[in-house]
């Protein structure tokens, strides 16, 4: 592969930097609610969860674990493969990881309102919020924009 000249090779600098950026709100948001639901594991109330909301917490958990691995990992490669001339590959997986992990997080944050909306309501009204939640994660999140990146071509 042929060394990209000083112009790509800022653009891909900014590019990664703001990902990087980007990443890491993402990041601090998993890492509280990671927090949140160990600490729910040691509660009084826990014991006495019932079967689904103990499968729904750890679905959640494993949700929320998953979206920690892909959201730091663009860190980890960046770090490991810092000053190889590898940004264009780091920043292209990257992004994949990003989006990934941010659908992760999106499932396990409709995962941690289902499980404190049915402690809370039960029944069909937890579903139903669960439902609303991950429907607003899935609008907002993603098919807003990839509506617009279907009707515009990127910049860079």
């Amino acid at each position: 592969m042929s060394t990209p000249e000083p112009d790509v090779h800022q653009r891909l600098a900014r590019n990664l930097n703001e990902l990087l950026q980007e990443l890491r709100v993402a990041v601090a948001g998993v890492q509280i609610l990671f927090a949140f639901l160990l600490a729910v594991t040691f509660t009084e109330a826990f014991r006495e969860a019932t079967a689904f909301q103990r499968g729904t917490h750890l679905v959640t958990v494993l949700l929320a674990t998953g979206s920690t691995v892909l959201l730091i990992t663009p860190a980890a490669w960046h770090r490991l493969l810092f000053r190889y001339g590898r940004r264009q590959e780091i920043l292209r997986a990257a992004n994949g990881f990003a989006v990934s992990g941010l659908a992760l997080l999106a499932a396990a944050m409709t995962g941690t309102v289902l499980l404190v909306a049915d402690v809370i309501l039960g029944g069909w009204v937890a579903a139903l919020l669960a439902v609303l939640v991950g429907a607003a994660f899935g609008l907002l999140w993603f098919l807003l924009p990839l509506r617009l990146r279907l009707h515009r071509r990127p910049h860079d």
